[in-house]
């Protein structure tokens, strides 16, 4: 049911000046506290359970040329609260429906010398507080330039904190575990390459920020529905340890362009003393906008393979010949060329994928260098880099389709923009429709180099709006989209749910880059994924990336039940079997568990949780009595002990256990698993070891 009667209790207590407003969670446990200091500074303070969690921190923006920011001097002149309890239905998700239900506080303030009016909206759920700033229509506030947003979120202690740096064109960095006192000394180690990059600070940070107090309280920083504004980093004081909004500039260093009415993107924190309800959380969606698409039935989860990893690890290329440097669209004429031997997008490969994703029940195929300009693509500040319909001459479109078809298995697009964003909506209209004309229903875009026009950035609003642009118009085409280097997600997904997956974090290709962090999937759920799901391309069994790519000595710092597992732990409805298919085939039973894991859900369960460390969750299969269980480890072995009660009682069921052997080691030994096979009920319980960067996997299938 739905109700916005004001039962709340509104306290104005005047004391030395400052007018305080206090707000409580639906439970009881969070409380915030809205006031205005003595010069008219608007701040706020969140607790928990009575403790602590933001101190006071100031609240406004500064404007730019503009004799008055909107900082201070300002008075309440209103104030509204309500209450919001609903339950809705995602296309796709974690669970089957999900509860929206908060306690609201909107604060009108007006600025006593300009008159100007701003109202901040507080909405305060059991597990964290959303904050958001509001322009109504006004007379002296109509077009107005942001240069910063002046929000703070001043921290009770030097917690540790799971972080990357700040920076305004990649998140693609491992994380750094440290106190915040750290951040500024680990800050240049924590820099690595990457194709485009531009930090601006040595104490800034990236959301979802990951925090755990001395106390055992755990804080997530973050910021919900992205729209029409800049990507907010965040910097820190770390003398007074407050974090202070960074908003990403553009061009000539302007962080917004508003026209009232309009309003800011969310800021979230949310807040437990268990890890595992920041995972299960679903506030970041719930602060979108509902679904914007009226006929969804098109919108389908999606397991596929992809002509990929190959070119990732070097053993293939992307480009059709070695013998140009440089390529002109409609000029250049491929026919003249010599091909190499190496490019991978070619009709007979595509067919073994197509072949193999077929026997083992996949949805589709990506193909990538499939289109003409590979050759010179990366790093000219090209702007007619692709036109997104062109294929090499070894890659039969038509052909292509009609074997896919005639196999169940559908085309997945990929679209390189290679940064020219602008060059992209020249070509969007006929390459949508290209895909439609050829049976790609959905499109993995990429944003990879410098953006152009030169100067701008990944996550500037004016790039952030493209991103927006290009998921709505696939929307009017009836395909999903999964776009890589593209801003972070902020639930968005609900709002447009054909936006079916994204990178924008350090994805399974560093795997091929010399490797990442043998903890790294156990802090992603905690920060990257509190937006939206991620294409993350799990799947990988051959380790040693040398023995088919004899140039690359990279390792992939995981065990094989560790990457079983990953399905389960790193939530998408779009998931990738990565590998080659004769890794694949030379590991069948344990490929079992990928080919029968699902992809949407009824229900989940985090069964433990800590950042850094371990994720063990349990999901229940959409519109089946199935369930599946996935654990990944971090640095150190570690033993789960597990109970089945969230199994339905009276029910018997068959248990497949994945597992690391004794012997695994995700650097010398990572392909050593066992399988086993018990039948369980909900009364039973199970202890299973994980090696580090190790994890197992379990299918639990109800017995008829």
């Amino acid at each position: 049911m739905k109700s916005f009667l004001s039962i709340l209790t509104v306290l104005l207590l005047a004391f030395h000046g400052v007018f305080a407003q206090e707000l409580k969670s639906p439970n009881g446990e969070l409380t915030m506290q809205f006031s205005l200091k003595s010069d008219g500074t608007p701040t706020y303070q969140l607790h928990f359970k009575s403790n602590p969690v933001i101190k006071t921190s100031n609240l406004g923006l500064e404007l730019k040329n503009d004799k008055k920011s909107l900082l201070d001097d300002f008075t309440i002149s209103n104030t509204e609260t309500s209450t919001f309890d609903d339950t809705w239905k995602p296309v796709w998700g974690e669970v089957k429906t999900i509860r929206n239900h908060y306690n609201e506080l909107a604060v009108t303030l007006k600025q006593k010398e300009t008159d100007r009016i701003l109202i901040i909206r507080f909405r305060l759920f059991d597990e964290g507080l959303g904050f958001r700033y509001e322009f109504p229509t006004q007379k002296n506030l109509v077009y107005f330039v942001i240069k910063e947003e002046k929000t703070q979120f001043a921290m009770t202690g030097d917690h540790t904190a799971f972080w990357i740096p700040g920076d305004y064109d990649t998140q693609e960095y491992d994380f750094t575990e440290s106190k915040l006192s750290e951040i500024r000394g680990k800050f240049d180690a924590a820099v690595t390459s990457n194709a485009s990059q531009q930090q601006f600070s040595k104490t800034g940070v990236q959301t979802a920020l990951m925090m755990k107090t001395n106390e055992g309280l755990y804080i997530n920083l973050h910021e919900a529905a992205l729209i029409n504004y800049s990507c907010m980093h965040l910097n820190l004081d770390d003398k007074n340890m407050i974090f202070e909004s960074w908003l990403t500039p553009d061009a000539i260093g302007d962080k917004g362009y508003m026209q009232a009415p309009c309003n800011s993107p969310w800021r979230t924190i949310m807040v437990s003393d268990d890890a595992r309800d920041i995972l299960a959380s679903k506030m970041t969606l719930n602060l979108n906008e509902p679904c914007k698409i009226k006929d969804t039935s098109w919108i389908k989860p999606v397991k596929y393979m992809g002509v990929w990893w190959e070119m990732i690890t070097g053993k293939s290329s992307w480009a059709y010949t070695n013998e140009l440097q440089a390529v002109q669209l409609g000029v250049t004429d491929y026919s003249k060329v010599k091909p190499n031997t190496t490019h991978a997008a070619n009709t007979t490969k595509v067919k073994r994928y197509i072949d193999f994703a077929s026997e083992n029940g996949f949805d589709a195929l990506l193909v990538e260098g499939w289109n003409e300009g590979w050759e010179d693509w990366f790093g000219k500040s090209k702007d007619y880099v692709f036109d997104f319909v062109t294929p090499y001459p070894d890659f039969d479109v038509e052909a292509i389709h009609e074997y896919a078809k005639s196999k169940g298995i559908k085309m997945m697009m990929h679209h390189e923009t290679s940064g020219s964003v602008r060059n992209y909506e020249r070509h969007m209209d006929k390459a949508y429709q290209f895909m439609k004309d050829h049976g790609y229903d959905a499109v993995k875009s990429g944003y990879v180099g410098d953006i152009l026009p030169n100067g701008e950035n990944h996550y500037n609003q004016w790039v952030n709006n493209h991103y927006q642009y290009a998921i709505e118009k696939a929307a009017d085409y009836k395909i999903m989209v999964n776009a890589h280097e593209a801003v972070r997600p902020t639930g968005i997904s609900r709002t447009y749910p054909n936006l079916i997956g994204n990178e924008s974090a350090r994805g399974t290709e560093y795997q091929a880059f010399g490797g990442s962090n043998p903890n790294h999937v156990t802090i992603l759920p905690f920060t990257r994924l509190i937006g939206g799901p991620m294409d993350y391309t799990p799947g990988i069994f051959e380790m040693n990336i040398s023995k088919f790519s004899p140039n690359n000595n990279s390792h992939v710092n995981s065990t094989l039940a560790n990457q079983l597992a990953l399905y389960v732990t790193m939530y998408s409805p779009l998931q990738m079997a990565a590998d080659l298919p004769e890794h694949y085939e030379q590991f069948m039973d344990a490929f079992q568990f990928i080919k029968d894991v699902a992809i949407d859900w009824d229900d989940s369960v985090y069964l433990e949780a800590e950042p850094g460390d371990y994720i063990t969750v349990a999901r229940k299969a959409k519109g089946t009595n199935n369930w599946f269980i996935g654990n990944v480890n971090g640095n150190e072995t570690r033993t789960s002990n597990l109970t089945f009660n969230f199994l339905e009682k009276g029910k018997k069921y068959m248990a497949t256990i994945y597992a690391d052997a004794k012997d695994a080691d995700y650097k010398t030994n990572p392909q050593a698993y066992t399988i086993k096979s018990k039948k369980i009920t909900s009364k039973s319980k199970l202890s299973q070891t994980s090696v580090p960067a190790g994890g197992f996997a379990i299918s639990i299938i109800e017995i008829k």
